[in-house]
């Protein structure tokens, strides 16, 4: 069987691929009950357990092998879920020893049975570099980095060879796991005495985008360890030719990492890499500044009026503050910036090619990051302690200038995008203007500027997008020109109302064709007459007293009259 395919298979495709550990053991434990059942290999019944045991005599299945397999995956990734619990519950951590010594007892009895004649070559490799994997962890976890690093070595030599034995496609899973493991046996060495580790360590840090597993906390931590070692020789700093002592012992910690955290970030590989290493900076900072913030609370007066009489000076620990809140600004700018080119580096690409179902970078992503950075330059130059430095308020003016003719460029893209010539054309001035005042007023500070886009290559490509701006408007002015020519103009008039004038009008020919309105609109009609009967009033009606009369005569007697047929 290929455990390491298997292993690896099973881990990605139920659950470790979101370090979902409690998924992947069900899954082990479901997987383990199917093959009993296959096998007809069952513990006992419902009623009575009856141990069994895999042995050499029935060992006519790699089936078998299998289910050695998933009882050690099971305890393992059992462990591992334990090691995660044990962050916020201590006590779990003897809990998750049990499971991977469990682990490893499982795999010492998969590598016995693979010593069969049954078994091939490849298989009992294999298992013994499983075993050595699983027996390096419990040594890690006790620390015992000796026989860690060795099970570890071990693990890893067998893996080198397999991978040189097979074809590129096999080598690259074993290759992966040596990656893996290579951390794991420079951290052990650095434990044991050998200090040149440490170096290795942070640069596989670097190359792999962040260390997982095990050695992730542990490599942290080590860090942290080296620079409070380091942060005891360490009483000041110097800023802007004034001295501040360090007494807090989080910021000296922080500020003996900054140059390496630095260094990282320049040496990262790709993007997400430095994205990561500007977050962890960032969060440090935010540390440093609040354990600062903290020391300030106390003496709420002195903080309020800071000012000292005799130099006109803030007191030592707001300029410390001064200069964190310095570092974590601009460390936020540079993570910005760092941002903003690799979406130019993508809007150029888009051009070329456009992947579907992906969101495509807009001018308008670069505006709002620049709108941050110029955000973050007005909190600079309000640091209490600076506000009388005419140098360092010359400098902050010139990087807004700087970050102002930018975003002033991608508005004016943006503007492009829409076929707004004019308001384009107008941005496009804009920079130049920024861009030669920035020429004109960088003399004594270039070396502050370095580090900054360069505005002539700005000046360059603003001049290539006038002229392809000018162009465009008049092509499309000639554009708006032709389609306002009454062969092609359709004005929404149906067909009824426009004989007299030739339309190419396609939607003649289609199912929603326009011939008359309907339904039709109301027009104007009389209205109906109003009649007056003036002339009653003038009119005299025929008396009616003699019919009245006779008709008051007819009483009773004419009634009988009447029925008996005597009339008058």
């Amino acid at each position: 069987i290929a455990v390491l395919q298997i292993v690896k298979e099973s881990q990605q495709q139920h659950g470790l691929r979101h370090g979902d550990f409690q998924r992947y053991r069900g899954y082990c434990s479901r997987r383990l009950r199917r093959l009993r059942k296959t096998l007809n290999f069952k513990m006992g019944n419902r009623h009575k357990f009856t141990g069994k045991k895999v042995t050499e005599e029935i060992l006519s299945d790699n089936r078998y092998l299998l289910l050695i397999l998933m009882d050690a995956e099971r305890a393992w990734s059992y462990a591992m879920q334990l090691k995660q619990e044990a962050n916020t519950e201590p006590r779990k951590r003897f809990h998750l020893l049990s499971r991977l010594r469990k682990a490893v007892k499982h795999a010492e009895e998969l590598e016995r049975l693979c010593e069969s004649h049954r078994v091939d070559a490849k298989t009992k490799l294999e298992a013994q570099a499983y075993m050595a994997y699983l027996t390096g962890m419990l040594c890690f976890e006790h620390q015992e980095w000796k026989a860690a690093m060795e099970a570890f070595n071990k693990c890893k030599t067998i893996y080198e060879k397999l991978a040189n034995a097979f074809t590129e496609e096999q080598a690259i899973l074993y290759n992966q796991r040596v990656e893996e493991i290579s951390p794991n046996i420079r951290y052990c060495a650095y434990n044991i005495g050998d200090q040149s580790a440490m170096n290795e360590l942070m640069q596989m840090r670097l190359r792999s985008g962040g260390t997982e597993g095990l050695l992730a906390e542990k490599l942290e931590a080590l860090i942290t360890q080296t620079r409070a070692k380091q942060a005891a020789t360490m009483s000041e700093v110097e800023w802007r030719g004034r001295t501040v002592p360090v007494k807090i012992d989080k910021v000296r910690i922080f500020l003996l990492g900054l140059a390496d955290n630095e260094a990282a970030i320049a040496q990262a590989e790709n993007e997400e890499t430095k994205e990561r290493l500007f977050e962890s900076l960032l969060g440090e900072c935010r540390d440093a500044v609040q354990a600062v913030r903290e020391e300030l609370k106390p003496d709420q007066k002195q903080r309020e009026h800071s000012v000292e009489n005799d130099s006109g000076k803030v007191s030592n620990i707001q300029y410390l503050h001064s200069y964190l809140t310095y570092i974590k600004l601009s460390t936020a700018i540079k993570r910005n910036e760092s941002m903003a080119k690799s979406l130019q580096k993508a809007l150029l690409q888009q051009q070329r090619s456009e992947e579907d179902g992906k969101r495509t970078p807009r001018p308008q992503d670069l505006i709002r990051l620049y709108d941050i950075i110029l955000q973050n330059l007005v909190e600079l130059t309000q640091l209490p302690g600076l506000e009388e430095d005419k140098n360092f308020q010359k400098e902050i003016g010139l990087k807004t200038l700087v970050y102002k003719a930018y975003r002033c460029f991608f508005i004016a893209q943006s503007y492009v995008l829409v076929k707004k010539w004019s308001e384009a054309l107008v941005l496009y001035e804009r920079v130049l203007k920024y861009a030669r005042e920035v020429q004109s007023g960088a003399g004594a500070y270039m070396n502050s500027l370095k580090e900054l886009p360069d505005v002539q290559d700005l000046i360059t490509q603003v001049n290539a997008e006038k002229y392809s701006l000018q162009a465009a408007a008049i092509l499309d002015a000639n554009d708006a020109h032709e389609t306002e020519s009454p062969s092609q103009v359709k004005d929404g008039k149906p067909l009824s109302e426009r004989f007299e004038t030739f339309c190419l009008d396609p939607s003649l020919v289609s199912k929603q064709v326009s011939l008359v309105h309907f339904p039709p609109g109301f027009q104007p009609i009389p209205c109906k007459p109003l009649f007056f009967d003036l002339a009653l009033n003038h009119v005299a009606f025929p008396p009616l007293e003699d019919k009245v009369e006779q008709k008051a005569k007819s009483g009773l007697t004419g009634y009988i009259k009447g029925i008996f047929g005597f009339k008058s």
